[in-house]
C-alpha cells in the first residue's frame, strides 16, 4: 500500500506539476475532514487532538508565504514607481540701455538730477488751518533763509504766499538736516521741484494731466437733502452748491419735504487719473411741492457764472429773502404788537430773525452803505442803498464787518454779525425792506426782477445749455417712466 504522508516522487519531470496539485488537494481534503469535527468547548470524554507532521508542513507554508508577501509587495511598488525628474532653474541678468535725456529741456534735466542724486526721502507735510509756509519751515527745523531763497527764485511765488488748508509740500533733507529740495504744486496741473545747492536755486516744473469728468445723479428726499445726496453719491459740498443754486426760490430750511426729488449734471477733477476735488454744478432740476425748478451754470462773455432758468432768465435775485442763517422767526411784520421791552403796543416794522450771537449777516442785494453805527432801539444798524428806491436795515448786530459808510457791497457778502444789541431780549437780527421810505414785509414784498441775458448772450446761452438740457430731460423722463408719475409742474 502506498503510503500517501509521503511526497510523491514524479517519475517523469512533465508531470510534476500535475502530481504536486493532486498531492496538494487530497491531502487538503483530509485535513478539512478532520478538522469539521473540532470544538471549542471543551470535552473531556474527547480524545486529545495532536498535529501530525503534514499540519505542521502546511503551516509553515501558509506562514513563508505571507513573510514572502510582506517583502514581494513593497519591492515591487517601488520598482514600479517613477523617480522625480529633477528641475533646474537659471537666472540670467540682461543689462537694459538707460533711457536717454533730451539734455535740451533744462526741466527734464533738473528732474533726472533729483532723481539720480541719492535716493529722495520725502518729507510730506500738510497745510493746516492758520498755517503760513513760515511756520511750517520753523516746525521741520529748516532756515528762513532757505525760505526766501525759495521765494526769489520764482517768477510766480503765488503758490508760496497764499497758502491753503490741506496744500501740501514734500521736502527733502541731507543727512546733516539742511534742505536739498522741496516739492509742491503750482495750480492743479503743475508740480514744482525746487533744487537746493551752493550755486544757486534750481526750478522743475512738471506738467500734470488735470481732466473734468462729468456725472449724472438722481436722488429723492426721505429724512433731509444731505441723506437724500448721500445715497445719491454727492458729497456734502455738492449738496451744498446743489441748494445754493436753487436758494432763491426754495428755502431748504422750511419748504422741503418728503418725496422731493433732484437730478444733477456735475463735473469732478481729476489729476493724472485720482480723483482730486468736486467740481460745479453744471445742470440740475429740483422738485419741491410738486413744482420742477431747472439750473444750467453758464458763463457770459464778460466771465461773470450764474444760474440761469432754461429759458435764460436768471436764478439769481436782486434780493435775497432771508440775509441770515437763522433757526426761528421770532416776529414777524406787524401793524400792532406789545413790544416786549416797552411793553405797549407799537408796530414792528421788519422780521426778526433768531439766531446764535456771531452768526454772519449778509447783504441782501448789490448797494452802497449809508449807515453804520448805534440808531435807538436798533442798536448796531447798518442801512444799505439799493437800484431804485429799496433799501433795507440790519439791526441788533453784536458788532460789524470790516465795511464803512460809501463802500459798495454784493449781494451776500458779510456786512455784521448778529447779536442783541438796542431794544432786544435775546440775539436775533431786525430786518426791515424798504420802498421809497414805505415799510413792506419782507417775507412777502413782491421783489424786482433780475435783468435778462441780452439777446446776443441769449442765444450763445441756449447753444451751450441744450445738450445739458437734453440729458437733464432723458434721466428725469427715465425716472418719471420707472415710477409712473406725472411730470411736475415747471417753474416758468
Amino acid at each position: 500500500m502506498t503510503d500517501h504522508s509521503q511526497r510523491p516522487q514524479a517519475t517523469r519531470s512533465g508531470n510534476r506539476p500535475l502530481a504536486i496539485r493532486r498531492w496538494v488537494q487530497r491531502h487538503y481534503f483530509q485535513f478539512y475532514s478532520r478538522c469539521a469535527n473540532w470544538t471549542f468547548v471543551q470535552n473531556v470524554s474527547a480524545a486529545p487532538v495532536s498535529w501530525r507532521r503534514e499540519h505542521w508542513v502546511l503551516g509553515g507554508a501558509a506562514v513563508t508565504a505571507i513573510v514572502l508577501a510582506g517583502f514581494i509587495v513593497p519591492t515591487f511598488a517601488g520598482a514600479t514607481r517613477q523617480d522625480p525628474v529633477p528641475v533646474t532653474y537659471t537666472t540670467v541678468q540682461i543689462d537694459l540701455p538707460q533711457r536717454p535725456l533730451d539734455e535740451a529741456d533744462p526741466a527734464i534735466a533738473a528732474l533726472a538730477d533729483a532723481a539720480t542724486d541719492g535716493e529722495a526721502d520725502w518729507r510730506v507735510v500738510r497745510v493746516k488751518a492758520g498755517q503760513s509756509l513760515s511756520d511750517i519751515f520753523r516746525e521741520q527745523g529748516l532756515s528762513p533763509t532757505d525760505l526766501q531763497r525759495a521765494l526769489d527764485a520764482q517768477d510766480d511765488a503765488s503758490a508760496l504766499r497764499r497758502i491753503r488748508p490741506g496744500d501740501e509740500f514734500a521736502f527733502d533733507l541731507a543727512a546733516d538736516g539742511s534742505l536739498r529740495a522741496m516739492r509742491f504744486d503750482r495750480g492743479d496741473a503743475a508740480r514744482v521741484t525746487l533744487q537746493f545747492s551752493t550755486d544757486g536755486v534750481q526750478e522743475a516744473v512738471q506738467d500734470r494731466l488735470v481732466e473734468r469728468r462729468v456725472q449724472v445723479a438722481h436722488g429723492v428726499v426721505t429724512r433731509s437733502l444731505f441723506d437724500a445726496g448721500e445715497q445719491a453719491g454727492l458729497s456734502d459740498a455738492m449738496v451744498i452748491k446743489l441748494a445754493n443754486a436753487f436758494g432763491y426760490d426754495i428755502d431748504f430750511a422750511q419748504d422741503l419735504r418728503e418725496g422731493d426729488s433732484f437730478s444733477v449734471i456735475y463735473d469732478e477733477v481729476y489729476r493724472e487719473g485720482e480723483r482730486l476735488r468736486n467740481g460745479e454744478v453744471l445742470a440740475a432740476t429740483f422738485v419741491n411741492q410738486g413744482k420742477r425748478y431747472t439750473a444750467v451754470r453758464y458763463t457770459d462773455t464778460n466771465g461773470e457764472t450764474v444760474y440761469y432758468t432754461e429759458d435764460g432768465r436768471p436764478l439769481r435775485k436782486s434780493f435775497l429773502r432771508t440775509p441770515v442763517e437763522f433757526t426761528r422767526i421770532s416776529s414777524k411784520f406787524s401793524t400792532g404788537r406789545k413790544h416786549p421791552v416797552l411793553g405797549y403796543m407799537r408796530a414792528h416794522k421788519g422780521v426778526d430773525y433768531a439766531a446764535p450771537t456771531g452768526t454772519p449777516i449778509r447783504a441782501a442785494g448789490d448797494g452802497k452803505i449809508t449807515f453804520r453805527g448805534w440808531q435807538n432801539g436798533y442798536g448796531n444798524t447798518i442801512i444799505i442803498q439799493h437800484e431804485g428806491k429799496h433799501t433795507t436795515l440790519y439791526g441788533h448786530m453784536s458788532r460789524f464787518a470790516s465795511v464803512k459808510v460809501g463802500q459798495r457791497v454784493s449781494q451776500g457778502s458779510t456786512i455784521g454779525y448778529v447779536g442783541s444789541t438796542g431794544l432786544a431780549t435775546g440775539p436775533h437780527l431786525h430786518y426791515e425792506f424798504r420802498i421809497g421810505g414805505a415799510h413792506r414785509d419782507p417775507l412777502t414784498v413782491t421783489l424786482p426782477p433780475p435783468a435778462p441775458l441780452p439777446a446776443g448772450e441769449l442765444a450763445r446761452f441756449r447753444q451751450q445749455a441744450s445738450p445739458m438740457l437734453a440729458k437733464l430731460q432723458m434721466v428725469d423722463g427715465n425716472r418719471l417712466a420707472a415710477s409712473g408719475s406725472p411730470r411736475p409742474a415747471d417753474n416758468g
